[in-house]
């Protein structure tokens, strides 16, 4: 009888600790994501908004049927400023833009460390951080003149960063969800977003942040389009400028998912 005691004793008290282990892990979840939502929403304040593109916008020497992807690099743009990104800048200089999709959770400021570690889990406050902040591959240019320019963010469960960038694994939503909006200082691209894949995450294709040949980024584009899970064929080629969102995926270990798109400059 005594040892049946002793058992049940040691039983409740296991239990006791799991449950307040349970609890200390649920609590310091509940604090992270009021930290990321707390930051988050103070610097909506620095949100760009998406203005029409006027006569005083829109180059004046493209041919009526050519593409405007095609053409920023023999066109002159009317000066144009995102006030807000300016001012975020002066704040917090790592800021490189704003990145916004539709239909998503994904409207943040993105940043570049001296590292890919720098912003892993560091918030914009430079405070330790769960979910850290969507940051921009610290090899790419800040000025996005790179071939494949990489944005990293968290899959957070409560689609907080990259946590939504999960709803393109379902075809109707990505049939349905073609563009996002990137925000820098002084330009503004409309992202048309052409693959949704679910990789390795030493992919050596799709982390490649430049391809520096014509061969290089033909071959980019070719393990992109055999790679994808979904595709869209928009005529992309080698002489556009891509964009690659990544976050984990759970689908297998280490697994990682990529959104991937093409900019085009709208202002």
């Amino acid at each position: 009888m005594r040892l049946i005691k002793i058992a049940v004793l040691l039983l409740a008290l296991v239990l006791v600790a799991v449950i307040g282990y349970s609890g200390s892990q649920l609590w310091e979840i509940h604090q992270n994501n009021v930290q990321e939502a707390e930051i988050h929403n103070r610097l909506l304040q620095y949100r760009p908004t998406q203005q029409t593109v006027t006569s005083a916008d829109t180059p004046t020497n493209r041919p009526t049927d050519q593409p405007a992807h095609d053409t920023e690099a023999n066109t002159e743009f009317a000066p144009h400023v995102n006030q807000s990104i300016v001012d975020l800048q002066e704040a917090i200089p790592d800021v490189v833009g704003w990145l916004t999709v539709p239909n998503t959770q994904i409207d943040y400021p993105f940043a570049q460390g001296i590292d890919n570690n720098t912003y892993l889990h560091m918030d914009l406050d430079q405070r330790w951080s769960a979910a850290g902040t969507i940051f921009l591959d610290y090899r790419n240019s800040r000025e996005f003149t790179d071939f494949n320019t990489i944005l990293y963010g968290h899959h957070m469960r409560n689609g907080s960063m990259f946590g939504t960038l999960q709803q393109f694994n379902e075809r109707a939503f990505f049939e349905a969800n073609s563009t996002g909006t990137l925000f820098l200082a002084d330009k503004t691209y409309e992202i048309e977003f052409i693959a949704f894949a679910v990789i390795q995450p030493d992919d050596a294709v799709v982390y490649n942040h430049t391809s520096t040949t014509e061969e290089g980024r033909v071959a980019f584009l070719e393990h992109i389009k055999t790679t994808a899970r979904y595709y869209r064929d928009i005529d992309v080629t080698e002489h556009d400028q891509i964009i690659t969102l990544s976050t984990c995926n759970y689908e297998f270990h280490n697994a990682r998912m990529v959104l991937i798109g093409r900019l085009a400059r709208i202002s």
